[in-house]
């Protein structure tokens, strides 16, 4: 395998001879099509394998011209690095000549050379000519300055020098880097007799190898890769830049078809809208309007959408940040170039980057949710990985989910998420990887304590909050719930309010206990009247001895009737808070004086006789009801004083 991976593309009218010079240069027929051959016209993707006077070898993509078949044409151009632009000598600048050329532009291909074919079919006079409205035509685009080549597939004229000129600049081309997860978007799939389902196409990023498991967007069906064939020869990895063949382990060819892309599992999510850079090309002679319908071309696959503009419509040439939303989702990366090409009648009309792939809808009434697509397209890496984050909210992000909306991974990611978790930019509460921006969690902690303030305010008898009415305020969801739609995995609130607390206590605004949480300045301050009250409930269970009154009972003996008994309650709840009253069972209370007082008698019980009845306590107790005796049995068997052996207790251990 080359160090070196290039991939040369033609691009050219239809019937200039771009099928014909990749047979000269190369020997093979890209035409392989039963009614390619009878029309004589390239209709799909043609591939063949080049070796340059240097002993390079680069792959050749042959693309249809003819204007039926741009579409094809596009997802041939999307994964090349140089392209070889075809004019007939005896024919010049055609249309497709000008729409191919405008998209290879669009998709970001910035390295090639023109190639005048059909030489022999006209003078010297003739082809200077040409040479000059070519020249001319050139002016203003990536192929201004790039050498023109007069060349004959059938006397063998120029193809020497056009190969010497390739082996020039494929060695001046930077080579592919292997940055990103391994991606192949799919531009042909067929089953192979003996093998099953093989899929082809050009990695754009990441390397992949037998054996790999690999997941298959937008429908998100699982695989792996059985085996890898490179121009015909197999081998054990793939890498970016290479025309590559992938056998597929456990999908039918109906499952995988053009357009969708072949990538690792959870580096893609697949979206109905993207928010992009779009580039209105001045060839396309009118205004285009909000919610315009188009068609949308990215690596290989074609989709219907509609373009959303924060304007009412745009003007050829000029260059806006919009939405485009889709009938069906794509699965890209941010950086991915895209064509987009009229409805009817069909003519490419502009292109550009994606910013976003998978964002949320913006409100054409509400500026800053368009000028933060100027952000993005101009931001440093760290500013956008910012942006997503407070764009997130308290649901945070996950590292891979990161990944996707920015478009950094590996080591690449990892540096920019340490400097910004040293900047204290953003914080990671989870251990699997899950960050939200500070800014969202110093707004958490603000929240936290307004709500708190709040409840103080509202309960002023209550020492805490319940710390799940807190959570719930804090967190208005049904499930308190954070999904991963990339992982399937689920990153609970719990562990991002455990967090918060957790902050605020270190800081001392907060004071918590295992279920309640309570701002640290927050006291039960009772006047002489309250106090009254209070004293005298606790002083109503004390006499009550071992038959308590009920809450309601309670209550309406100790306050008057010009006193809220609601608001009675909370001095209640103030005692048991206080361990002046002790919770038996649901319902029923008693003073701590009477249970150390029915514990003595308990123990000094067992003391003497080893085991005790039901009876025996029934007794013991001055003739308990069964509402009072079995709650308080269990009472003492709870706290550890007794222990039941079958219909008797016995004492647990020794007390002190």
């Amino acid at each position: 395998m080359d160090t070196k991976t290039v991939i040369i593309g033609t691009a050219g009218h239809i019937d200039h001879g771009k099928t014909t010079l990749v047979k000269a240069l190369t020997g093979t027929d890209t035409d392989r099509l039963k009614e390619e051959k009878a029309r004589g016209i390239t209709i799909e993707l043609g591939f063949a394998k080049l070796k340059l006077p240097s002993g390079i070898s680069v792959g050749v993509v042959d693309v249809p011209g003819h204007e039926k078949f741009v579409k094809n044409m596009v997802a041939g151009v999307a994964g090349v690095d140089l392209v070889a632009l075809v004019i007939a000598a005896d024919e010049g600048v055609m249309p497709q000549t000008k729409e191919h050329l405008e998209i290879c532009q669009l998709l970001g291909v910035n390295h090639g050379l023109v190639v005048l074919t059909k030489a022999d079919m006209v003078d010297e006079e003739w082809l200077e000519l040409v040479k000059e409205d070519v020249q001319e035509f050139l002016k203003g685009t990536f192929l201004e300055s790039s050498p023109i080549i007069p060349v004959s597939a059938v006397t063998g004229q120029g193809l020497d020098e056009l190969l010497n000129e390739l082996d020039k600049m494929v060695a001046s081309i930077p080579g592919r880097t292997i940055k990103g997860p391994f991606r192949l978007p799919v531009d042909r799939s067929f089953v192979m007799k003996g093998f099953g389902t093989v899929v082809t196409g050009t990695v754009i990023s990441g390397s992949a190898s037998v054996g790999d498991e690999v997941t298959i967007y937008p429908p998100g069906h699982q695989s792996r890769i059985r085996t890898i064939q490179i121009h015909g020869k197999e081998s054990d990895k793939t890498m970016p830049g290479l025309r590559t063949a992938l056998n597929l382990q456990g999908v039918s060819k109906e499952t995988v078809q053009r357009g969708m892309v072949v990538a690792l599992p959870s580096s893609l999510q697949p979206s109905f809208l993207l928010d992009i850079e779009f580039y209105y090309l001045k060839s396309a002679h009118k205004p285009l309007k909000h919610r315009a319908p188009v068609r949308f071309h990215v690596g290989t696959a074609e989709v219907m959408g509609r373009i959303l503009l924060h304007e009412d419509e745009i003007q050829p040439g000029s260059k806006t940040f919009c939405q485009i939303k889709l009938e069906e989702p794509v699965a890209v990366l941010p950086g991915d170039r895209y064509v987009i090409r009229s409805y009817s009648p069909i003519r490419t009309i502009g292109g550009g980057r994606i910013l976003n792939p998978v964002p949320r809808k913006r409100k054409r009434y509400k500026e800053w949710m368009w000028q933060e697509l100027k952000l993005l397209a101009k931001a440093e890496p760290q500013e956008i990985i910012e942006i997503h984050l407070r764009n997130s909210g308290y649901r945070g992000l996950s590292k891979a989910e990161i990944g996707i909306r920015t478009g950094f991974f590996g080591k690449t990611l990892t540096k920019l998420m340490d400097s910004l978790l040293s900047a204290r930019k953003i914080i990671k509460f989870d251990a699997e990887d899950r960050f939200i921006s500070m800014d969202v969690f110093n707004n958490l902690m603000d929240k936290v304590v307004a709500i708190l303030q709040e409840y103080h305010k509202a309960n002023p008898l209550v020492e805490a909050m319940p710390k799940e009415e807190l959570k719930s305020k804090l967190f208005p969801t049904s499930s308190h719930a954070l999904s991963s739609r990339e992982s399937g995995t689920k990153a609970p609130v719990q562990k991002l309010f455990n967090r918060l607390l957790d902050s605020l206590s270190k800081q001392g605004t907060i004071t918590t206990d295992k279920d309640s949480v309570r701002l640290s300045t927050h006291r039960v301050r009772l006047d002489g009247e309250e106090e009254k009250i209070k004293a005298n409930i606790e002083a109503i269970f004390k006499k009550a001895g071992f038959t308590p009154p009920s809450i309601e009972e309670a209550v309406k003996k100790a306050v008057d009737d010009q006193r809220d008994h609601e608001e009675a309650k909370q001095f209640f709840q103030l005692l048991v808070r206080e361990g002046k009253l002790v919770k038996v069972k649901d319902g029923i209370f008693y003073h701590p004086d009477t249970l150390d007082e029915i514990k003595r008698r308990v123990v000094d019980y067992l003391k003497k006789n080893q085991e005790m009845s039901v009876p025996d306590f029934r007794n013991l107790c001055g003739g308990l009801s069964r509402k009072f005796m079995i709650p308080l049995l269990e009472y003492l068997d709870s706290q550890k004083v007794t222990i039941r052996i079958g219909d008797k207790r016995r004492l647990r251990q020794k007390p002190s």
